[in-house]
């Protein structure tokens, strides 16, 4: 019997709570190096269409599954994906992605969080005062070898990472109107505000003061002139739409699990379009205007690029920013580090306690374990999860989290999930779950767009992958490269073996997963 009694405080807090879910740490490290490396406005145009074509669209397709599953007791994505399907119990198999990829993207993503968390303690106390950039760069080689410490305790980064974790675990054991709602209530707007401040210290930057070499405007118009002969290269248009997998969190089954908690009735088109485009804000406008005008105000957009070839989002956000903050003098360029850091805090908790909860609804739902008990379980499968990340960082076992958990998967479970709404549950019955409740009307071309143009949309960001997906499967790689491949694989057959259990329970406890048909 399950003990799954949540339900979500108020709408705004829902929509906070689905806008962090989504606005995340790739709105501000990612984005701006995908827009570097891809044209810079030449990147907008295919990204806004990409957001449009597939963003919108698996928005209003996640948030009505996770609505229609909720109202049949399910708030976990295998479950959710089985009430959908006259043949659930294969279906339901479909979801073990929804369940799989929150689990292994926290394991690396709560590392990445812990990172904020250090470096806000190293902004504080003035680890970086009098540093050169080089030195910056160093700290973070350094912080990321599991044999060095910046600060005498022994394994630093573990440390800052199981802080990280037992705050996650602690603020999902309160539920989600008393843990996640309340975070998302003073994170958001947090972030926001921090976000504003350095947005307008980047975009103010003159050359000549400070050091900077630029105006700040240079990075902006570099961001917001296209450069249209690279638009039609496909190599931008695959980077645009993995960005808005990314950025939104669909294809992971965190934003089904949130949207089970509604009531019949609730809005989720508005609710959609209103945490999207919360997202878009953030990302393109915010996030747009901190990294590249202040990198490009001191190094020039050769510069920018040099780093971003040898470092990504990484050595623009950790191993240069901290360098750049300290040209504004000891009290701006800590307040902006601790506003830099704390922003990326905020951004990455918001998201990393949305990958909670599906599991969290999975345990209370089909084993009947408490809230406490699911969270804290959570909490320790991240631990084991995660510490290959952390320990094995320099061998690459970080990246093939990400490739496999972070990027792979999320198409994947996408594109199944688009087939399964459009075409088997059935366009009419899910243009009008979409509809139901609606306080705004819903352009009907997104009806064509739902059916068609997105899973064409999916299948060819899928079909141009595969030579990336065969190569990386068939190059030489690091022994803890290859035991993570394994360890994430069991991890998949682990939980569907669970799934499976589960199901049998529900067949002899008299519960059914279709009720729709």
């Amino acid at each position: 019997m399950s003990t799954n009694t949540e339900s979500w405080g108020s709408r705004v807090g829902l929509v906070l709570a689905m806008a962090g879910n989504a606005v995340g740490l790739g709105n501000f490290l990612r984005f701006p190096v995908q827009a570097i490396e891809n044209g810079g406005g030449a990147f907008i145009i295919p990204y806004l269409v990409c957001f449009l074509l597939m963003g919108i669209p698996l928005l209003f397709v996640e948030w009505s599954m996770g609505r229609f599953g909720g109202q049949h007791g399910h708030h976990s994505t295998p479950f959710i994906v089985g009430s959908m399907a006259p043949n659930g119990r294969l279906w339901k198999y479909v979801g073990v992605f929804g369940i799989f990829t929150n689990l292994a993207v926290a394991a690396y993503y709560c590392y990445i969080e812990s990172w904020t968390m250090s470096y806000v303690y190293h902004t504080i106390v003035g680890s970086f005062n009098g540093s050169t950039q080089a030195s910056v760069a160093q700290f973070f080689t350094d912080y990321t070898d599991i044999g060095v410490s910046h600060t005498g305790i022994p394994y630093e980064p573990v440390v800052f990472y199981v802080l990280c974790l037992l705050l996650n675990t602690w603020i999902l054991s309160r539920g989600l109107s008393g843990g996640v709602e309340a975070v998302a209530k003073i994170g958001m707007p947090l972030l926001i505000i921090f976000g504003i401040f350095l947005a307008i210290r980047g975009i103010t930057l003159t050359a000549g003061t400070d050091g900077a070499v630029n105006d700040g405007t240079v990075g902006l118009n570099f961001l917001w002139n296209p450069q249209f002969d690279s638009i039609w290269n496909a190599k931008v248009w695959l980077a645009a739409a993995g960005q808005i997998f990314f950025t939104l969190s669909v294809g992971m089954g965190s934003i089904h699990c949130y949207a089970s908690y509604l009531r019949s009735r609730d809005d989720v088109a508005l609710n959609a379009m209103g945490a999207g485009w919360t997202n878009e804000f953030v990302e393109v406008v915010l996030g747009g205007a901190i990294v590249i005008p202040i990198t490009v105000g001191y190094l020039g957009i050769d510069g920018v690029r040099e780093i971003v070839a040898s470092g990504g989002g990484f050595g623009l956000g950790f191993q240069t920013l901290p360098y750049l903050f300290q040209q504004w003098g000891p009290i701006l360029g800590t307040l902006s580090g601790v506003m830099w850091f704390g922003l990326l805090f905020f951004a990455g908790i918001t998201s990393s306690l949305a990958m909670g909860t599906p599991i969290m609804g999975f345990l209370q739902d089909e084993f009947g374990w408490k809230r406490e008990k699911s969270a804290w379980t959570f909490g320790l499968a991240v631990l084991i999860l995660g510490l290959p990340t952390v320990i094995f960082y320099q061998e690459g076992v970080f990246g093939e989290y990400d490739y496999w958990a972070g990027t792979v998967s999320l198409v994947v479970f996408a594109l199944l999930e688009i087939i399964l709404f459009a075409w088997v549950f059935g366009m009419k019955r899910g243009w009008d779950e979409i509809n139901r409740g609606a306080d705004i009307q819903v352009p009907s071309a997104f009806k064509f767009i739902i059916q068609y143009i997105t899973p064409l949309f999916l299948l060819a960001v899928f079909v141009f992958s595969l030579p990336d997906i065969i190569n990386k499967l068939t190059s030489e790689q690091p022994m803890a490269v290859h035991l993570s491949r394994l360890l994430l694989l069991a991890l998949f057959v682990g939980i569907a073996y669970l799934v499976r259990v589960a199901y049998y329970k529900r067949l002899r406890e008299g519960r059914h997963i279709i009720k729709n048909i």
